[in-house]
């Protein structure tokens, strides 16, 4: 401490800083909102600094407590000041300062963009102490308050200052974007084939490209032809699918790729029906790619044309009257339909709650059944009621489900209680319209953000449409969702930036312990990619610490092919981390990442589907090790962990850097009566690679050129 100051000031190094505002929301086509100062419901925690050496260094996190009994004060010598760190210019409005009640003291507030050329926003020097509230008008991103006579021998004295920024009242609702396509019946077919056409051009090998669209169907028939490109997703509008009908084909085959189906990412079709043209409707997708709350008039055939190579898939709370034909599908998962039959297996063909399934017959052929899902909730979908304005139904939590959920029970949300977002929308905009208590749907588009999106009230829907994609800048976490009951995110796609961020998405804060057994968080087609757009670093895509979090179909992917592509190029160490306890996860997809793929820390946790492929890229054995390992499994259950279920999980390698790398397993658990695995595989891509064991040291090397999975029924 400075020894020239007496006893009755030795406090704290840094005092309460308040630091809340409001950020300044673009013009919206709802109606004009009155400006006004207000704070937000949290401090952003940014750093303060002082130009006293006792004081500087100290964090804002440190010194948000407004107790008057703490006080920064400065040393003797002048000039003195307090500065802060808004995050983002930002226009303030307001400046509250409260000091030292005991003696007079001026101070004048400062303003800068770069913390370094300073503009004056006001000078008080009548001040007797206490709380003075400052109107004032300026734009900056740093905050400086200068003391110009000091309160007493030793310096000032200010304990708390507060600043006030711009802002109005965040609308909600609002018009969708030109990225969304909305079509009604009334429409001249021709019309809208046109705009199908014209999309699916520009989005068929548009792999790693910029645009997105989502295109809506009003309830009534159609008779179009909508073929589904990249970043693509068509979407009924009716309450319930068959509100919407379309007599044709909503399509996706790999005639840009060969008739090679294994890079058909990252499309979807939701909410409506299909009276396939010739009885058959052709999804042939991979991962990524869900097929969800959708009625097939007929069959469904999952592989291209001439059934080339495919490697899905998912298929959620639907019905297909006819056969689903998955032909040269790899793997596939459908939870929660009803099906008219199931043509072959290949791999792994894994079904939850599924009416029409074939019967438990792991491993030939390779058919895990689980007669009902334990716990289920649907994702949120957006529709149009009676009167023509938009809504979103929530689904309920269901317990023991089989069969598809509609007409289910839910709630409606009117998309007023939506910030519809946009692409130029900043996070600090997105979390001041969530801090007003708007839930949030995101346009189609790339949004990127220089700050974390903070999910803190219960019950909040983040809802995405086109694979909206979020891009982390300067390495922040890009979305964080409190311990809080029945958050629902569901449809973004998650694509790391150039500077490494430690996590894409985090549910819960580490060491979150509350109970949602009755109203879980969801996760849902929430997808992460690192490399392939650009080149990305991200150490783990998905970190889940809340108990009872259902996660519903991930495809968590450290690029292997594309831009910004190698092994110090596009780092990544885990997909997942679950950290919860009681959590259930359905269709994991996690490939690519170069440790551990999966880890599971939590107790009683469930997962049904896994698909993995390990790095295709270590470039020798030597650089990709576990200690005295070799490699890393795909699946970790911590030691930890007494109880832990899954059934039909799936590791791949293929080590087209240095074949001759071996993974010493697949999967890698305690050994516990408790925890028990169910239909496991691993397999040698055409001899690229082996993977020694299947699960701990039980099972035979998966190895050579015929790539024949090794499977085990049962484990322990």
């Amino acid at each position: 401490m400075h020894p020239r100051r007496s006893p009755a000031l030795i406090v704290a190094a840094l005092a309460a800083l308040l630091l809340s505002c409001l950020i300044t929301m673009s013009a919206r086509s709802a109606p004009a909102q009155a400006l006004a100062c207000g704070t937000a419901n949290a401090a952003l925690n940014r750093p303060a600094t002082a130009s006293s050496t006792e004081n500087a260094g100290t964090p804002a996190s440190a010194a948000v407590d407004g107790n008057a009994g703490t006080r920064w004060s400065s040393a003797f010598s002048d000039p003195q000041w307090l500065q802060v760190d808004l995050g983002s210019a930002q226009e303030i409005c307001q400046v509250v300062l409260q000091w030292e009640t005991a003696h007079a003291t001026a101070f004048r507030v400062q303003v800068s963009g770069d913390a370094s050329a300073w503009t004056d926003l006001y000078a008080t020097t009548t001040g007797t102490g206490g709380t003075q509230t400052l109107d004032v008008t300026g734009t900056g991103r740093y905050l400086r308050v200068h003391g110009t006579a000091r309160a007493t021998g030793w310096g000032y004295s200010l304990w708390e200052l507060t600043v006030r920024t711009t802002t109005t009242t965040p609308p909600g609702g609002g018009d969708l974007g030109p990225n969304v396509h909305v079509f009604d019946p009334s429409m001249p077919s021709s019309s809208i084939q046109a705009t199908l056409d014209s999309v699916f051009t520009q989005m068929e090998s548009n792999q790693f490209g910029l645009q997105r669209h989502a295109l809506l169907f009003k309830p009534g028939s159609y008779n179009v032809n909508a073929n589904i490109g990249f970043y693509t997703s068509i979407m009924g509008l009716g309450r319930n699918p068959d509100d919407v009908t379309i007599n044709g084909q909503v399509r996706v085959d790999a005639g840009w790729f060969g008739g090679n189906a294994t890079q058909n990412f990252w499309r979807s079709a939701e909410n409506l029906s299909i009276t396939p043209t010739g009885g058959t409707n052709q999804w042939a997708v991979s991962q990524a790619a869900p097929f969800r709350r959708m009625h097939v008039r007929g069959n469904l055939n999952l592989a291209p044309t001439g059934y080339g190579w495919a490697s899905g898939g998912y298929i959620a709370d639907s019905r297909i009257d006819g056969t689903v034909q998955p032909y040269s599908q790899q793997q596939w998962f459908t939870r929660d339909s009803t099906i008219g039959g199931w043509l072959n297996g290949v791999w792994n063909m894994v079904f939850s709650g599924v009416a029409g399934a074939p019967a438990q017959s792991f491993p030939e052929p390779p058919y895990t059944t689980l007669a009902n899902s334990p716990v289920t909730r649907e994702k949120p979908y957006l529709y149009v009621d009676s009167a023509g304005a938009y809504q979103v139904f929530v689904p309920s939590l269901r317990q023991n489900t089989r069969g598809a959920s509609w007409p289910g029970t839910g709630a409606s949300i009117p998309l007023t209680r939506f910030y519809v977002a946009k692409p130029s929308d900043t996070a600090a905009t997105i979390n001041a319209a969530l801090a007003s208590g708007l839930n949030l749907l995101f346009t189609p588009g790339i949004y990127h953000v220089g700050q974390t999106i903070n999910v803190t009230r219960p019950d909040t829907v983040v809802l995405g449409l086109g694979y909206a994609t979020i891009i982390p800048d300067n390495g922040v976490v890009p979305m964080r969702v409190a311990d809080v009951d029945g958050v629902r995110v569901a449809g973004l796609l998650f694509d790391a930036g150039s500077v490494n961020s430690p996590i894409l998405m985090e549910v819960g804060p580490p060491g979150s312990s509350a109970s949602h057994a009755a109203n879980p968080i969801s996760i849902q087609d929430v997808f992460f990619r690192i490399g392939g757009a650009h080149a990305g670093k991200a150490t783990t895509s998905l970190v889940v610490n809340s108990d009872h979090t259902l996660i519903d179909h991930i495809w968590a992917w450290r690029g292997d092919h594309g831009a910004g592509i190698g092994w110090t190029v596009n780092t990544a160490d885990t997909g997942l981390i679950v950290n919860g306890d009681d959590v259930t996860a359905y269709g994991l997809f996690v490939e690519h990442y170069q440790k551990y793929q999966l880890i599971w820390n939590g107790q009683r946790g469930r997962t049904i589907f896994f698909q993995n492929e390990m790095p295709y890229d270590p470039p020798s054995q030597a650089a990709w090790m576990n200690g005295s390992t070799r490699g890393y499994a795909a699946y970790k259950v911590a030691d930890s962990v007494t109880s832990h279920e899954a059934w039909g999980v799936g590791a791949y390698c293929y080590f087209n850097v240095d074949p001759s790398i071996v993974a010493e397993r697949g999967f890698e658990a305690p050994v516990n009566p408790n925890v028990r695995f169910h239909s496991l595989l691993t397999v040698s891509l055409g001899g690229n690679g082996t993977i020694n064991r299947v699960i701990n040291d039980t099972g035979a090397p998966a190895q050579g050129t015929a790539t024949i999975p090794v499977k085990i029924v049962n484990f322990p």
